[in-house]
């Protein structure tokens, strides 16, 4: 072989190469799809047993902290027809025990007059969660409340004004008159007359 087609191939070859180089980093590597990644959702349960179901004629009633309308504050609502499951029952007898989800330990407090049983099981006597404490002791301000009160500007006390003397009236007794009856009077005259006229009338016999 001649030296110049020695050189023409070597040549050739070192073109091919760096034209193969040049091809391996220009060519972009083939991203790979990302395999979607799925979730079984889980199903959670509520609590089984007695179901209650708020009645007909009370359009929203109110539910619970604790078994007492007045020593625990509402935290929701019930409304016509709805079905919840009872959990318990206070132990005066008054209140039913629900489950409630939203509110810390998902379950609340219903009047037991306002609910009936559609779904019979049995209750467990549960005792009354504590009552809540004030979170904080009102106090008043001296200062606003003098705001509101005049300022006293004399201690004298206000003297009092005898009303005047209250004059009753007097009257005189009656005057006691004695009177001739008018028709005793005219019977008198009256006999008078006809004396006369019987003296006259024997007269003249």
């Amino acid at each position: 072989m001649k030296a110049s087609q020695t050189k023409f191939i070597a040549l050739l070859l070192v073109t091919l190469t760096g034209l193969g180089a040049m091809m391996q980093f220009s060519v972009p590597p083939v991203a790979q799809a990302q395999q979607p990644t799925g979730s079984v959702p889980t199903v959670t349960g509520t609590a089984t047993g007695m179901i209650v179901r708020v009645n007909y004629d009370i359009e929203i009633t109110e539910v619970y902290s604790g078994p007492s309308q007045y020593l625990y504050p509402s935290i929701g609502v019930l409304l016509k027809g709805q079905n919840v499951p009872a959990l318990g029952i206070s132990e005066d007898g008054d209140y039913i025990q629900v489950y409630y989800p939203g509110v810390p330990g998902s379950v609340a407090w219903v009047y037991g007059p306002y609910v009936t049983i559609i779904k019979t099981g049995r209750l467990p006597v549960l005792p009354a969660p504590p009552t809540p404490t004030i979170a904080a002791t009102p106090t008043i301000d001296p200062t606003l409340v003098s705001a509101f009160i005049p300022a006293v500007t004399s201690t004298r006390l206000p003297t009092f004004t005898p009303p005047p003397q209250l004059v009753i009236a007097t009257f005189l007794p009656e005057e006691t008159v004695t009177r001739v009856p008018m028709g005793l009077l005219i019977f008198g005259l009256g006999m008078i007359g006809i004396f006369g006229t019987l003296i006259s009338f024997l007269r003249g016999q």
